[in-house]
């Protein structure tokens, strides 16, 4: 079966399920090596794992989807039956044409939303380092990064600051007054924390951002970059006293932040830019507190995702373009085995007939012989990859070229 055929995208995303259930189906940076191994067992030599704030992913090369979604019920907290509900499965182009899309921003939950390609990256390198990357996906995974790298440059897509962290630091400067005077208390400082903290203080002027991880340590590295107080992890009931607004994006999977630590009678903003959620919901029982999901967020109008709009045909043009390339590569693997072997033959023709002109002409020009013969030789084989490359049916015409030169193949 040919690559592409074999090539399936089993997951779920924020186009259909809401954020309580993709947590239910997020994997953590922990259990996705488990989930990769767990892979490899089953018989699967190429699989790729993204799991983001808007979507859970597998990208693999199976048989058939079942194996996935029986590996992502296994290591996730999601089920068949919310699966059915809200699951996707596509397979071959549809699933390479996703692929394009997502890691170009095209189908992100904000438009044009680059963060998303950092993470494919990394998820791609963590296949590479376990072993559990084909040349097929490896060539694939880096004709999206070119397409990302070439939309970035080539259009205004990801133009103006818009991301998850930079719509939480929006939705702050439009509906909280005297933003610049308010005490911010965040909580975490993975890659959305510390992009929230970086826009806060490039768009904000205030003065009085604390810091709390669960590593002290790690919030440490970006207090000491922007001058920020950082407290420990155990004086969190105490500043979110002292808070006004409390963003929170942890990773954990289960809710940091609950009812029963809040101690507070003062209005308070909790901005919850974690996957699963991290804030329980019995928050909204208390009558001082106002709780926003990251879904709610992504989802508030901005002029500068009006503005990227003009340019998602430019930007689909490009996709087509590399993914055109990336096509006529995989066409091209097709029939490459064959005429190296068809070429290895010729070669062995030509040192058969060399042999025997040096025996019958003492005043044979080698040379020269090996110079025509060798021109021979590649125009051959160039007319024969340009009909296999027009070809309507490249197996058939493998076949037929094999057939002719009584030469196999390994694929």
């Amino acid at each position: 079966m040919p690559s592409t055929d074999i090539f399936y995208c089993v997951g779920v995303s924020y186009k259909k399920a809401n954020a309580s259930l993709r947590g239910k189906f997020s994997l953590t940076s922990k259990s996705i090596p488990f989930l990769l191994d767990d892979a490899r067992a089953h018989g699967i030599s190429s699989l790729v794992v993204s799991s983001t704030c808007n979507r859970t992913e597998l990208y693999a090369q199976v048989e058939n989807a079942e194996i996935l979604k029986s590996l992502l019920f296994k290591h996730s907290e999601g089920t068949l039956e919310a699966f059915e509900t809200v699951g996707i499965v596509r397979q071959g182009q549809h699933a390479i044409a996703h692929l394009f899309r997502v890691g170009t921003g095209l189908d992100s939950q904000i438009l044009g939303d680059f963060e998303i390609i950092a993470q494919l990256k990394h998820s791609f390198k963590l296949s590479k380092r376990n072993n559990m990357l084909s040349s097929f996906m490896e060539r694939m995974f880096n004709a999206v990064i070119q397409a990302s790298k070439r939309i970035k440059t080539e259009t205004e897509l990801s133009s103006g600051a818009t991301s998850v962290s930079y719509v939480s630091v929006r939705y702050m400067l439009d509906n909280i007054p005297d933003l610049d005077h308010k005490n911010i208390l965040l909580f975490g400082v993975g890659k959305i924390g510390r992009n929230t903290c970086e826009n806060l203080i490039k768009h904000t002027k205030n003065k009085h951002i604390t810091l709390i991880n669960r590593t002290r340590e790690r919030a440490e590295e970006l207090g000491g970059k922007f001058q920020i107080e950082v407290k420990d992890y155990a004086a969190l009931p105490v500043e979110i006293r002292k808070a006004d607004v409390l963003v929170v994006a942890t990773g954990a999977e289960k809710p940091t932040i609950a009812k029963s630590i809040i101690h507070t009678d003062k209005p308070l903003l909790i901005l919850d830019l974690s996957m699963p959620k991290n804030v329980h919901s019995n928050v909204q029982e208390l009558p001082n507190v106002s709780l926003l999901h990251l879904d709610e967020l992504s989802k508030m109008s901005d002029e500068t995702l009006q503005l990227r709009k003009k340019f998602v045909p430019q930007a689909e043009q490009i996709i087509a373009e590399v993914l055109e390339e990336f096509n006529e590569w995989v066409k091209t693997r097709k029939f490459a085995p064959a005429l190296v072997a068809v070429k290895k033959l010729m070669y062995s023709m030509q040192q058969q007939e060399l042999e025997v002109q040096r025996k019958k002409n003492p005043f044979f020009d080698e040379a020269q012989a090996v110079a025509v013969s060798e021109r021979l030789i590649q125009k051959l084989t160039n007319r024969m990859a340009n009909h296999l490359r027009e070809s309507a049916n490249t197996d058939e015409s493998v076949k037929a070229l094999e057939t002719l030169f009584n030469v196999a193949t390994d694929e």
